[in-house]
């Protein structure tokens, strides 16, 4: 399935149905009175937080979503019968926006979260409305009002709590597909990764956490190099940053501590936020270093990038280090969710 992480649309919700000026004709009744009913409610227009649903692709090529009208009101004090609501799924992760304003309008962050985007119109009244003590035989009637009519952006920024940060070919995908379900395509050439991948990493039982897997970040992305910065979105909502590196690159005029410092750099040009995340250095490809020389090549790494936070060595292709790598992320991930947690009341006959 192709992956949309962005699309326009324009919804309508359903017009309100007219009302009714009618009189009640019945044989033997002479003065029968007003009996025109009220029109019914346009249709409303919702969105869905599907789970089964990872990408915006149906929304490309569908645009425009309509809902239906309301019926008018009829005589024999007969209301018209409401429009059918349209439901439209989407992707957990969903952020829906004014596409004129820019104004964010809903997010969708709860599987099942349901929520109305347009308001379908109220339906106008019939001239039983308007009977009174004094005005035993109206003739007032009132439209239906118009449903609301928008033009909206979807952007989809997928829910994980980790998020792997990298050049292509640095073993993201690897990594990926050693630690969790995750399936993606792993080749010998750069940009293999061409749209976010999904991992669900099992530490224990009803323990684990999601990893973002995204094409890789190369110097002047900012300037559109490689697959530019389109991606970094699904980074956003993420609790932690792996930066994978390959200690080891083929070539051996590339330096990977050059490489690393390039992919900051972009990092900070497109999101402070997403930039003062906590970060963690992981140094992939330790199977292709010869055993002796693993220590000064990683000390040498460490010191020319001057870098002070957590460091990890392993080999996604031999999973070697894996093990406590994912033991510390799961870590992390928890203490993160628990500091995020409200605290439960406290029941005040034990507040003490």
């Amino acid at each position: 399935m192709k992956f949309v992480d962005e699309a326009f649309i324009d919804v309508a919700a359903g017009d309100g149905g007219a009302g009714c000026a009618s009189f009640r004709h019945e044989k033997y009744k002479e003065f029968g009175g007003p009996d025109g009913g009220d029109g019914g409610r346009g249709g409303h227009v919702y969105a869905l937080a599907d789970s089964n649903l990872n990408t915006l692709v149906d929304f490309r090529y569908s645009r425009r979503h309509e809902a239906r009208r309301g019926q008018h009101g009829m005589g024999s004090d007969r209301f018209g019968a409401a429009g059918d609501d349209v439901v439209l799924k989407m992707p957990v992760g969903t952020i829906i926006s004014d596409a004129e304003t820019g104004q964010v309008l809903h997010e969708l962050l709860q599987p099942g979260e349901q929520i109305m985007i347009a308001k379908g119109g109220d339906g106008g009244f019939g001239n039983l409305r308007f009977k009174s003590s004094i005005n035993r035989a109206p003739r007032q009637k009132t439209p239906g009002w118009p449903g609301d009519k928008k033009s909206l952006k979807l952007e989809l920024k997928v829910l994980a709590d980790v998020g792997l940060l990298g050049m292509p070919n640095a073993g993201k995908s690897t990594f990926i597909a050693a630690v969790s379900n995750a399936r993606p395509k792993i080749a010998d050439y750069p940009f293999t990764t061409l749209h976010p991948n999904l991992g669900v990493v099992r530490v224990g039982p009803e323990q684990s956490f999601v990893v973002a897997d995204i094409p890789g970040l190369i110097e002047g992305a900012s300037e559109g190099a490689g697959l530019g910065h389109q991606f970094l979105r699904h980074l956003q909502r993420t609790r932690l940053l792996l930066h994978v590196v390959d200690i080891a690159p083929f070539d051996e005029g590339v330096d990977p501590v050059a490489q690393a410092r390039a992919i900051v750099a972009e990092l900070k040009k497109y999101d402070k936020a997403l930039y003062d995340k906590p970060r963690w250095l992981v140094l992939n490809k330790l199977d292709m270093v010869p055993a002796e020389e693993r220590a000064a090549r990683v000390k040498d790494f460490v010191k020319r990038l001057r870098w002070k936070g957590p460091v990890f060595e392993i080999s996604a292709l031999t999973r070697e280090g894996c093990e406590p790598l994912v033991q510390s992320i799961y870590q992390h991930v928890r203490h993160a969710q628990q500091a995020e947690a409200p605290d439960a009341p406290v029941d005040p006959r034990f507040d003490r």
